[in-house]
């Protein structure tokens, strides 16, 4: 980060050592460790905090791409359903009108007569 070579760190060592005095450095160069300490966990929660947000978000446009892709599919088999329901439809309600009509002349006919035109001839 800082790019400081051994030989940088003794000049600020005896720099230190001068201007504060050998009875007070330990103390300080301990706090300092603890203050260092402190600065790097809170950068590290920073860090992990906005990591987790970032993938938050990404779950969030993952969530609905996959509603809005459910959503398509929802509606194409809909349509898919409707079409087919259409095509069968069509014919069975013909069939079905053919079959009241021939019933409607069945019960205008005497019962001997209906029961030959209601049976289909091999």
């Amino acid at each position: 980060m800082f790019d400081i070579g051994f030989s940088e760190l003794m000049v600020i060592g005896i720099v230190a050592l001068i201007v504060i005095g050998p009875e007070r450095l330990p103390k300080v160069a301990r706090t300092l460790g603890h203050l260092l300490g402190r600065a790097q966990r809170y950068v590290n929660d920073v860090k992990s905090d906005i990591n987790r947000e970032i993938q938050l978000d990404e779950l969030k446009k993952l969530q609905t791409q996959v509603a809005d892709s459910a959503r398509a599919m929802e509606e194409s088999v809909r349509k898919e359903v409707d079409a087919a329901r259409t095509v069968v439809e069509a014919p069975a309600q013909e069939a079905v009108a053919e079959l009241q009509s021939a019933a409607q002349l069945a019960e205008g006919l005497p019962p001997a007569a209906a029961e030959t035109t209601s049976k289909p001839s091999a």
